[in-house]
């Protein structure tokens, strides 16, 4: 392989999602731990060093040792393939290693290389070779970028396969030497249709993206919605609820989901959802608050109305499901809300989305935010002193939408 003959003391290697890395990583124990080597192994969490430990166990079982307790594979000729968890870096403290690999590098914390990892291999010698898939402009990618004015140092990127995108927004193949050629063309198409932009540059393409702001692109292209009062004949709704009281607001998003033709970015026809509808209040009892959500709901009739579930959500949704609503409850946690936010950002990226005139959801949708957590997930929120229900709202109806397991609810309106 092209990495391995072309390393150096410390490697970096940027490679899209389903490009072996963590093959390439076992590769690298295995070879020099057949030597005599001691090898160390570190990863983000325990869950990733495992999925390593059986890689190592399928190519090496009948040589190696395995002893799972210490987590250490023990080689013939005396060297070792040694397994940590560096979400507590420390847990490689008082290791002596000849070289280190470190899988899915992009997610561990900055001290656990400088700190921890470095100095291992200090008095050795040793090498190292760090690598996995882009999370944003961290450490990482600092010594990535460095790694070119060293001497001691090499940087690779890597494409999951090489694709290139065309004028009109399709892909096209462009080989590339470092490619994972077994991967199938078809399914990068497929990947480049479900993600947004960014996300596709840097998950496949193993590009280095900036983590905060931007989050929505395109809002000044989004086709203008029409505000509606009421449900269109043979039309199709379905309705985000984002609940608040005093110092949060509630918001009701109504998206009319009736597949029409709109003309795309670079020619396109695609079909596209409006938000057709907003309602946005606070200071109002909840009581009050099922009022006017019922008053909608006979106004437009919707098949599906997508409810925040967290805190206050709860009993209010008992009610709406006493009352016989076509509720459909939503746990608003990171994972949760980065798939119904990245729902939004594709829409709108991709011309799908329109948008009425309303200044306060452009406002928040401009605004909107995205810090990279430790995990490596973003977390995604209104800046400090603003706020987000009319996005929320909308995220959670176009989730609603967009889902491919959502089926109509079977609801019998008067």
């Amino acid at each position: 392989m092209k990495v391995m003959a072309a390393r150096k003391r410390f490697t970096w290697l940027s490679a899209g999602r389903r490009w072996r890395k963590t093959t390439l990583a076992m590769m690298l124990s295995a070879e020099s731990a057949i030597r005599g080597e001691p090898i160390l192994w570190g990863a983000p969490t325990f869950g990733q060093c495992e999925i390593g430990w059986r890689e190592l166990q399928r190519a090496c079982g009948g040589i190696a040792h395995f002893a799972r307790n210490r987590m250490e594979v023990t080689f013939p000729e005396g060297g070792t393939v040694t397994f940590r968890s560096l979400d507590d870096p420390d847990n490689a403290r008082g290791l002596t290693a000849s070289g280190v690999v470190i899988d899915e590098a992009p997610l561990i914390q900055e001290r656990a290389w400088f700190e921890v990892i470095r100095p291992i291999i200090s008095d050795t010698e040793g090498w190292a070779f760090l690598m996995g898939t882009p999370k944003g402009k961290n450490f990482f990618w600092r010594e990535f970028v460095n790694a070119r004015d060293r001497n001691d140092s090499v940087a690779f990127q890597a494409p999951t396969l090489g694709v290139r995108k065309t004028p009109l927004g399709g892909l096209e193949r462009a080989p590339h030497p470092l490619e994972n050629s077994h991967f199938k063309f078809e399914e990068a198409v497929n990947l480049h249709h479900s993600m947004t932009s960014r996300t596709f540059d840097q998950e496949f393409l193993a590009r280095f993206v900036d983590d905060g702001g931007g989050v929505f692109r395109r809002l000044g292209d989004a086709p203008l919605a029409k505000e509606q009062s009421h449900a269109a004949p043979g039309h199709r709704y379905v309705v985000g609820v984002d609940w608040g009281k005093y110092n949060d607001f509630t918001c009701f998003c109504v998206l009319d989901i009736t597949p029409h033709e709109q003309s795309a970015p670079f020619g396109h026809r695609v079909h596209r959802f409006d938000v057709c509808h907003l309602d946005r209040f606070n200071q109002i009892d909840y009581t009050v608050q099922m009022g006017r959500l019922s008053a909608l709901v006979e106004r437009f009739r919707p098949e599906i109305i997508v409810a925040e579930r967290n805190s206050i959500g709860d009993p209010l949704i008992e009610v709406m499901t006493r009352m016989g609503l076509p509720v459909w409850p939503f746990t608003t946690g990171n994972a949760s809300k980065a798939l119904a936010i990245d729902a939004v950002a594709l829409a709108l990226e991709r011309g799908q989305l329109g948008l009425p005139d309303n200044q306060i959801l452009l406002d928040e949708l401009s605004a909107y935010d995205a810090e990279r957590l430790p995990s490596g997930m973003l977390r995604y929120s209104a800046p400090e002193g603003m706020h987000d229900d009319t996005v929320m709202a909308l995220a959670m109806a176009v989730w609603g939408a967009a889902a491919p397991q959502r089926q109509p609810m079977k609801v019998l309106w008067g």
